[in-house]
């Protein structure tokens, strides 16, 4: 099936010039909002997501009329690629059923691999030099005097958990990992 989507920022605006040219394409279901494409939240754009199978295609009228920016064409351009459904924009001369628009893809994909990978090194990194001035990363422990008065006052039965947690300061989720840790 072809998908079109179609959007414009704000109400005032109109859609009437995409629609017709995704009309003219032969789209046969256009989702269409007015929001700002800064909103992660795009309740058609999400709609059309859920529908996608494998050999459809979606067509918008410009890149940036289905993306809020080049990391998020990026995503849904690997999503697209996973689902093998093809994507044309076309104010841009893009279509990823031909030889340059699977171009396109790869090199999005290219992209987004090796930003995922030049961030785990910095993290890599980042933990490394932190251990050598002796960091220690993660959640701070807590302290166990504090942990020991809770599991006491629990195991006394004398006081709620509501009580305990006041009293010693934890959270109700970390007191309930100590206690079924023993």
């Amino acid at each position: 099936m072809i998908f079109g989507y179609a959007r414009v920022s704000t109400e005032d605006q109109n859609l009437d010039m995409q629609i017709d040219a995704l009309n003219k394409y032969g789209v046969e279901r256009i989702f269409q909002e007015k929001m700002t494409g800064t909103k992660k939240d795009r309740p058609q754009l999400d709609e059309l997501l859920k529908l996608l199978r494998k050999g459809d295609k979606v067509v918008v009228y410009k890149l940036d009329r289905i993306s809020r920016s080049t990391k998020h064409l990026i995503e849904l351009s690997e999503q697209f690629n996973e689902m093998a459904v093809d994507f044309v924009s076309l104010s841009d001369s893009i279509d990823t059923s031909t030889a340059m628009g699977k171009f396109f893809f790869r090199t999005m994909a290219s992209i987004a691999e090796l930003e995922r990978d030049i961030i785990s090194e910095r993290t890599k990194s980042g933990l490394q030099a932190a251990r050598a001035r002796g960091k220690k990363g993660g959640r701070p422990s807590k302290q166990t005097d504090k942990v020991e008065m809770a599991l006491k006052m629990y195991d006394s039965k004398d006081y709620s958990i509501a009580q305990i947690i006041s009293a010693t300061g934890l959270g109700k989720t970390t007191l309930y990992r100590y206690i079924s840790t023993r």
